[in-house]
């Protein structure tokens, strides 16, 4: 189940906010809350809601230990947190690389429980921050296993912090004018997904299957397409999960600021999915050295970073590509290559900061969309060098019915017609990112309820 399916918005959501505002106690309604986070987890799979309590249950008593022996709860809660996203995300990709290399060895690719990425996340940085701060980790299980598993933040996010969290668990208060305010945010965040990045992403599909018909027109298009629908049904997906937690009393941290007005691949990430950026920096790049150790090893710390973090987003070499090229890009402004700081001394040079940062920020999603490592290249390509306009080129520009053979052939799937079971490829951590055609599929069908 998802923010935007007929079972959430129909019955789900108003049930969920009747009876919190009947329940009056501060904790019978945090009771209520951790019962229904895990009442909607449990409707992917119920394996994977016992995985999730698990999880839960295991960093709560490694933030125990971690009161006394912090090191040792930081290595392991490393260790099994990382082990477990292992296992569910990266295991037959590992297989393939084995395979690669000559290795006859056959991993099964496991169905990662949707949120994995995210909740083994949350318990590192609890495990951590009771290592830095006896005092941040609690002896109630009840409110460990609330946090892991808040219910608008454990499907994709964003990543809050449990002391954050904790301080609003006895002394909130949510007036209606909270619950008026968060639940129309909440609108805007679903007609973000519904309205604007589900009509980008019949575009951008038809962009990315174009085949022999792509050209440097259906190149731009494309990559232009993507790069909307990304961020508007993520940062959509964002309004509604926050607008949620505030329908509730709750202050979730905001993770989108206006990143594609950005000036730099630096200043886009302290803009685009905030509370990540804000938890590799915490958690990785500190811990590496961050900027404490001379240029060169701040420019390695923010490579390995960016590389790790686009591994984090799916299983496939062009997520770790993209991550690639962003930590090249942050590399080489923090080493004053890409003297971005200088440019934008004159206005031609903050003009240029701009357009340097769209152009590198849209080629590298034009990567993360890719099937493969080859098609993204080949799209990246036909953006600079397909300037010979193909007649299929233009046929799918138009969206119009071909003729063969003196009849007319059935359309085509146009850049503005989606084909059948259209829809961009949705690594784990961002299943979100689908265009938001849940609510519409599941309206046309009485399957989709």
């Amino acid at each position: 189940m998802s923010f935007d399916s007929p079972t959430f918005l129909f019955f789900f959501l108003p049930l969920l906010l009747i009876l919190e505002a009947v329940i009056r106690p501060v904790r019978a309604k945090n009771v209520f809350l951790c019962a229904a986070g895990l009442v909607f987890y449990a409707f992917g799979e119920l394996w994977a809601m016992a995985l999730l309590v698990i999880s839960a249950l295991v960093n709560w008593l490694l933030g125990l230990l971690a009161r006394r022996r912090g090191r040792l709860a930081v290595v392991l809660a490393a260790v099994l947190n990382l082990g477990l996203l292992a296992v569910c995300k990266y295991l037959g990709f590992f297989g393939e690389g084995l395979a690669l290399l000559g290795a006859e060895l056959s991993l099964p690719n496991i169905a990662a429980p949707a949120g994995v990425s995210f909740f083994t996340f949350k318990g590192i940085s609890y495990v951590v921050d009771a290592s830095r701060k006896p005092e941040a980790a609690t002896g109630n299980f009840g409110k460990a296993l609330f946090y892991i598993s808040f219910l608008p933040e454990v499907m994709s996010g964003p990543l809050s912090r449990f002391s954050d969290f904790e301080a609003q668990l006895g002394g909130r208060r949510r007036t209606w004018d909270d619950t008026a305010r968060g639940l129309r945010r909440f609108i805007i965040g679903i007609s973000k997904k519904l309205l604007i990045s589900g009509a980008a992403a019949a575009a951008a599909d038809a962009a990315f299957s174009a085949g022999p018909a792509l050209d440097a027109r259906i190149a731009w298009l494309g990559a232009a397409a993507y790069t909307l629908q990304l961020y508007f049904d993520f940062s959509g997906y964002s309004d509604m999960a926050l607008g949620l937690g505030r329908a509730l009393g709750f202050a979730c941290p905001e993770n989108f600021n206006h990143p594609y007005a950005a000036v730099s691949i630096t200043d886009f990430w302290r803009r685009w999915h905030i509370s990540l950026s804000l938890w590799f920096r915490d958690y990785l790049y500190i811990p590496l050295g961050g900027s404490r150790r001379g240029k060169w090893r701040t420019a390695l710390n923010k490579a390995v970073v960016f590389v790790l973090c686009g591994l984090w987003h799916g299983a496939n070499l062009t997520f770790v590509v993209w991550g690639a090229w962003h930590g090249l890009l942050s590399a080489l402004e923090s080493l004053r290559v890409l003297d971005v700081q200088r440019w934008r001394r004159s206005a031609a040079g903050r003009l240029l900061s701009r357009v340097y940062t769209l152009l590198a920020v849209g080629l590298g999603f034009a990567m993360f969309r890719a099937e493969s490592v080859a098609a993204g290249f080949t799209l990246i390509a036909a953006m600079f060098t397909g300037w010979d306009f193909t007649l299929e080129g233009t046929v799918l520009l138009q969206n119009r019915p071909r003729r063969v053979d003196g009849v007319h052939a059935r359309p085509r799937r146009g850049l503005f017609r989606p084909g059948p079971g259209a829809g961009p490829r949705a690594p784990e951590g961002q299943g979100h990112r689908g265009g938001g055609g849940a609510l519409l599929r599941g309206l046309r069908s009485p399957a989709g309820l």
